[in-house]
């Protein structure tokens, strides 16, 4: 769908739902908090709203975006938002462990979207170097993937030098930090642009036997036990979404633009082709969007056991449902 045709079709839905008081009030209210502030990253969501998918589904939904000081898993436990797409597995399963009354319904991310960043002409060439290296990152859950390849490839971490990331990465880029830790979609984009891409060495964790799904799409229990249907439909409508933002992403970077006019399209084009590499890697290549895989959500749990992050195994049945994924067929979760 070109640019125009979907922002008249946006608006044609816009002035059919005010044109129609009765339709909307038999709608059920409900919020989606994401993770972070409005980027491309979530614009599958978006797009799934513009289209009318959810009012399809009999749902009026608010698009909440999240922040620095929000932690989804608390908001959709309360009850304050209905569903919320959650750091990852990790963040999943830190919850189960707190008790908190949440469902994971769905994965985004099939793969790691953390990625450690080496110079292509630096001390770091190989994953056994890491152990004579300077090497930050984020100790909000990127830590615990590093921690699990360095010890998958036999790397004892408690000699290495392994500091808190900060905000920045200028102490790499500056030659101060050997090993950085950025996320596909962003910082590496950012290290892309000073450092330049054929400058730079990337050490993927799935490479290194390590796989931490993340983005995961959360329900608050109560919720989904009084509306199983409306859960279903929020899925239905959700991986519409995400379908029509990757057959036409100009559009959706048009839509993500609006929503966030102070982002940078090359960056949000950047971010949009790799979420749409890491939506469709793995198990879903073949069964499609939001697969809960359960083999790596399993990998995942062990390796916080194994690190004690976890006080103990957690009941991962309970915490992960298919259901609702896995009502609709492969073939209309996959691109055409």
């Amino acid at each position: 769908m070109k640019r125009r045709s979907f922002l008249s079709t946006a608006l044609a839905l816009s002035t059919a739902m005010v044109g129609a008081p009765a339709f909307a009030q038999d709608l059920e209210e409900v919020s989606l908090r994401l993770k972070w502030l409005p980027q491309a990253q979530f614009v599958g969501f978006y797009m799934a709203k513009a289209k009318g998918y959810y009012e399809d589904e009999g749902l009026d939904l608010t698009i909440n975006p999240g922040g620095p000081n929000l932690l989804t898993e608390n908001l959709v436990a309360t009850g304050a938002d209905t569903f919320g797409l959650s750091g990852g597995t990790d963040s999943v399963f830190a919850a189960i462990e707190k008790g908190l009354p949440i469902t994971c319904i769905g994965i985004a991310h099939q793969e790691t979207p953390f990625v450690f960043v080496s110079k292509a002409d630096g001390p770091v060439q190989e994953i056994a170097d890491f152990k004579d290296a300077s090497i930050t990152t984020w100790f909000t859950g990127a830590n615990y993937v590093l921690f699990g390849m360095l010890a998958a490839n036999d790397l004892d971490r408690s000699s290495m030098n392994i500091q808190p990331q900060q905000v920045s990465v200028t102490p790499f880029v500056d030659g101060q930090v050997d090993v950085v830790t950025a996320t596909r979609y962003n910082e590496y984009y950012s290290l892309m642009t000073r450092v330049g891409e054929e400058n730079l060495k990337r050490f993927v964790p799935e490479d290194y036997g390590v796989s931490f799904p993340r983005d995961t799409l959360i329900v608050g229990n109560e919720f989904a036990a009084e509306h199983p249907e409306l859960v279903q439909g929020f899925m239905r409508a959700t991986v519409k979404g995400w379908l029509d933002t990757f057959a036409d992403k100009e559009a959706a970077i048009d839509l993500i633009m609006q929503e966030a006019p102070t982002l940078e399209r090359p960056h949000q084009e950047f971010m949009l082709d790799e979420i749409e590499k890491i939506m469709l890697a793995g198990a879903a290549a073949e069964q499609g969007l939001f697969t809960i895989d359960m083999d790596a959500v399993e990998s995942a749990h062990q390796i916080l056991v194994d690190y004690d992050v976890l006080g103990g195994p957690i009941d991962l049945a309970a915490a992960f449902d298919s259901q609702y994924v896995d009502a609709i067929p492969s073939a209309e979760r996959l691109p055409e």
